[in-house]
């Protein structure tokens, strides 16, 4: 699943670590194949062949969720949250620092709504918040 695509995400950049999340989700697609992969994140079969995949958690859940080994869409997204949380609890983290510390334009409110599931957020945006927070934990 994406929380532990890296087995040490601080050791790698928020990029590297996107992609981490990107392979998951491509050997999800190629398992369950990219129609299916496209219609159940509801996005087209480009979406899911270009380089770099611009998707939503929820919809990076809902192609991780077709292969056998993994719960469903919502345990995904929610173990994900889960991870976010219980990292910046253990890094003494709040959500103003962490808007500091990411290379993101958005404000600690928009990241706390992002973590929480208020507001969609993107796996580049993910990627540069669990790095943040990682490397924030192995200090």
């Amino acid at each position: 699943m994406l929380h532990d695509a890296a087995a040490e995400p601080g050791t790698l950049s928020a990029d590297e670590l996107r992609a981490a999340y990107e392979d998951e989700i491509r050997r999800a697609v190629d398992a369950a194949g990219p129609e299916t992969a496209a219609e159940a994140a509801g996005v087209s079969e480009a979406a899911l062949s270009n380089g770099v995949l611009d998707l939503t958690l929820e919809q990076a859940a809902a192609v991780l969720e077709l292969t056998d080994d993994n719960p469903d869409a919502d345990a995904i997204v929610w173990e994900f949250r889960d991870h976010l949380l219980m990292g910046m609890t253990s890094g003494i983290l709040d959500v103003d620092t962490l808007a500091s510390e990411v290379d993101l334009d958005l404000s600690g409110q928009e990241i706390q709504q992002a973590i929480e599931g208020r507001t969609a957020a993107t796996l580049n945006e993910l990627a540069a918040i669990h790095h943040a927070i990682a490397v924030r934990n192995e200090r």
